[in-house]
């Protein structure tokens, strides 16, 4: 058996492979409620075999979420639509996840296909959606052009760190047995969490181990409300990518102290932070990520995921099998495949008569595959 189709424990969760669907933002939610669209979205990927399927990222408060699109974890009349989703996935076979999120100053943005860019008139009259205040650690904007963001007051900190505890909650009420925090690509923990965003000078800012205070927070703010068999990860921009913003020992050390608030992996990504410098040039390719997810592995003493550019079975499989990482999270492969899990298990020689396939469609496929080789269609 090749190491991505072993077993892995977290806690007392165990996912059937090393697979991940990473959180891949759809933006068709309507008032944070989820949909159709979200359980078709997510229950194809249980069927082609992942072994953990996250949901998007999942506001824990409605000034928090990205776009008007977004899903939402801030009120208990958004649990009833995501509770078939968890248990379509549970039966499956696949752990159900969800990402919990708050936007910052990142708040109020057009969906990619409109723009990414702050939400204006044109929202407001095309398709009635309305801007909103966004908050962050201190009122830096994201990027040139956008609004300068109010800088949150101790009130405004400890009710988010609040939120993010009540939304695990409700993650737990709705089936889920994972959560990630979104803490990269300049979503509000990262913002604290980089120098270039948090310029405070109270408990929340300054010294490394202030702006790391917020994160350490929410952590233990959600252990507070989820169960302590459940496993808790964060994913982190290991790297802002710029000159005086976080680096990989920075992401180190970030990584020990929420290890010690109870979280049990941490998703490696990179940069996201915004400003108006422009990013170190970076080496766009495959896997070009995962050297931060070994670093951390090894130095911070904790699971790790590797994501970003990976789509090569065997490649993900070496990474498993040289300790870089101890699971593999892909996101547009599967949107191209969302049976990549399954076309992996053959390629690497796991699976060669679509026995890890669903049985209603496995069976048709073995079926056809004997016809072809009796025909001498096929050789294999």
């Amino acid at each position: 058996m090749s190491k991505l189709f072993t077993s892995f424990k977290l806690r007392d969760v165990i996912f059937k492979n090393r697979i991940a669907v990473s959180p891949m933002s759809q933006y068709r939610a309507v008032d944070g409620h989820a949909n159709d669209w979200h359980m078709v979205h997510l229950g194809r990927f249980a069927l082609g075999g992942a072994g953990l399927v996250y949901a998007e990222a999942t506001a824990v408060e409605k000034d928090g979420r990205r776009t008007h699109g977004d899903l939402g974890l801030w009120n208990d009349a958004q649990i009833d639509a995501l509770k078939p989703i968890a248990e379509f996935i549970s039966k499956e076979g696949s752990i159900p996840g969800i990402q919990l999120s708050h936007a910052g100053r990142k708040a109020s943005e057009k969906r990619p296909w409109h723009g990414e860019t702050p939400v204006d008139q044109e929202d407001s009259t095309e398709r009635g959606e309305d801007p909103w205040r966004a908050c962050a650690p201190s009122a830096i904007p994201y990027a040139d052009g956008w609004p300068e963001p109010d800088e949150l007051t101790e009130e405004d900190i400890q009710r988010i760190v609040q939120s993010f505890g009540e939304a695990a909650e409700r993650a737990h009420k709705a089936g889920f047995k994972m959560i990630e925090v979104y803490a990269a690509h300049g979503f509000l923990v990262h913002q604290f969490l980089s120098p270039i965003s948090n310029r405070r000078t109270d408990r929340w800012g300054g010294s490394a181990e202030n702006r790391t205070r917020f994160a350490v927070e929410v952590a233990k703010s959600i252990r507070a409300h989820w169960p302590e068999d459940y496993p808790l990860a964060f994913r982190l921009s290991a790297t802002d990518w710029l000159e005086g913003g976080l680096e990989a020992e920075d992401t180190v050390r970030t990584a020990i102290a929420l290890s010690k608030a109870g979280v049990d992996l941490i998703d490696c990504s990179t940069g996201g932070i915004g400003g108006k410098e422009r990013p170190r040039r970076m080496k766009i390719e495959e896997g070009f990520q995962t050297p931060f997810a070994e670093k951390v592995r090894k130095e911070a003493d904790i699971a790790t995921m590797a994501v970003g550019f990976l789509w090569n079975p065997q490649a993900c499989e070496d990474i498993l099998r040289e300790g870089k990482a101890d699971m593999i999270a892909l996101a547009r492969e599967l949107l191209d495949d969302p049976n990549w899990p399954l076309r992996s298990a053959e390629t690497l020689g796991d699976d060669t008569s679509f026995e890890m396939w669903p049985i209603e469609s496995g069976w048709w496929l073995m079926k056809r595959d004997r016809l072809l080789q009796k025909l001498g269609l096929r050789s294999d």
